[in-house]
């Protein structure tokens, strides 16, 4: 990659977000990360990474993928001091995305995956903002279920900057729902606690309050964001909103289980190639 001459005019700047989402396009389609956007494109800044994120989902819909939910990241404030930013950012999620609870995952078309626990919402009618409330949010969702989000990059070695994170569709890979469904009202989110398993041995515990406080406020984030953007969230969707604890590499024949106070289990199970 390149940065073209005069990168800050319009035409030029335009062509090199193209180019940008065509590099990532290439590392899905190749399995090769590359090296950070950033390195290339050092003026890009968060407008130009929704952009270039953007142009890959118009892409992926030519394709015929459709685009099912949305994932939020950044939520923790470990991951915010890691990479400098003090805001969660937000990828879709593609109807290919999605796997069964337990049946085995092909660990092939992924570059360098890691999984996260995370509280999935289903949403029972259209969220748009700005101007969402914790309230509305809550009424916004019919229930909620276990979740294991398999977050991947196209960035080499993991390299990111939040301009990357962002353009890389929030390194976003995959999602096994589980569990039972279980409404909002029915049990406090922040306290849901959880273990993350690896073939048995628990690695890692975390409760819903690791969530911005609680996840709904990832929602109301997402819905605020996207409605400055002119973006609805359809009833229907489904929002991963954030991982409960620090995300865990994953190897070909893992077994991972993420089990939820009150609210059941997920695994996913990664085949060797």
């Amino acid at each position: 990659m390149a940065e073209p001459d005069g990168a800050d005019s319009g035409d030029n700047r335009d062509a090199a977000r193209n180019a940008a989402a065509d590099a990532l396009l290439d590392a899905y389609a190749s399995g090769v990360p590359i090296d950070p956007i950033v390195l290339d494109w050092p003026n890009f800044d968060i407008d130009d990474a929704y952009l270039i994120q953007q142009r890959q989902v118009e892409r992926w819909r030519r394709d015929g993928h459709a685009v099912k939910g949305f994932k939020v990241g950044l939520t923790s404030a470990a991951m915010q001091e890691q990479l400098g930013v003090y805001q969660p950012d937000y990828g879709v999620l593609r109807d290919d995305m999605f796997h069964d609870d337990g049946v085995p995952i092909s660990a092939a078309p992924f570059l360098q995956p890691r999984i996260e626990p995370e509280i999935a919402f289903v949403l029972r009618h259209d969220l748009r903002g700005p101007g969402v409330s914790f309230a509305t949010a809550a009424r916004a969702v019919e229930f909620a279920m276990p979740a294991l989000e398999i977050i991947d990059s196209r960035i080499r070695d993991w390299r990111i900057t939040i301009v990357d994170t962002i353009a890389d569709n929030a390194s976003s890979g995959g999602v096994v729902i589980g569990g039972r469904p279980v409404a909002p009202s029915d049990i406090d989110l922040r306290l849901v606690g959880c273990v993350l398993s690896r073939n048995g041995v628990s690695v890692a515990t975390g409760a819903g309050g690791a969530v911005l406080g609680h996840p709904l406020y990832s929602l109301v984030w997402l819905a605020n964001t996207l409605g400055r953007r002119g973006v609805t969230i359809p009833a229907g969707s489904i929002v991963i909103p954030g991982s409960i604890t620090a995300s865990q590499p994953v190897r070909a024949g893992d077994m991972w289980t993420a089990e939820f106070a009150g609210m059941g289990s997920v695994s996913a199970r990664f085949e060797e190639p």
